[in-house]
């Protein structure tokens, strides 16, 4: 995959389980080469699962990155940023996959 697009619609790859523990998103692989190492488990912060929740494979990340900077009153440059840099990374780790649109 090359640069993340802001017309990309993204959603979660089903080879892994997400879910909120005591306010912490846990994202668990269920399958070998998902992440780096099997068996590892990553933990989105706050701007992250704002970003995972709308993550449902409708929303272009263009619509997601202005919904953010409108939630957060945040510069949609750095919200663009933000949300680039983990989607570059989600998809590099095929925790979330492309939508074909």
């Amino acid at each position: 995959m090359d640069d993340v697009t802001f017309d990309m619609v993204c959603f979660p790859s089903e080879d892994i389980v997400a879910r909120e523990i005591e306010g912490e998103l846990i994202i668990v692989p269920l399958v070998a080469g998902i992440g780096d190492t099997d068996d590892e488990l990553y933990t989105l912060n706050e701007t992250g699962k704002a970003i995972w929740s709308r993550l449902d494979g409708k929303r272009t990340l263009r619509a997601i990155s202005e919904e953010l900077a409108t939630e957060f009153n945040a510069p949609l440059e750095e919200v663009g940023k933000d949300l680039s840099g983990l989607m570059n990374e989600l998809i590099r780790r095929k925790m979330i996959l492309v939508q074909s649109v």
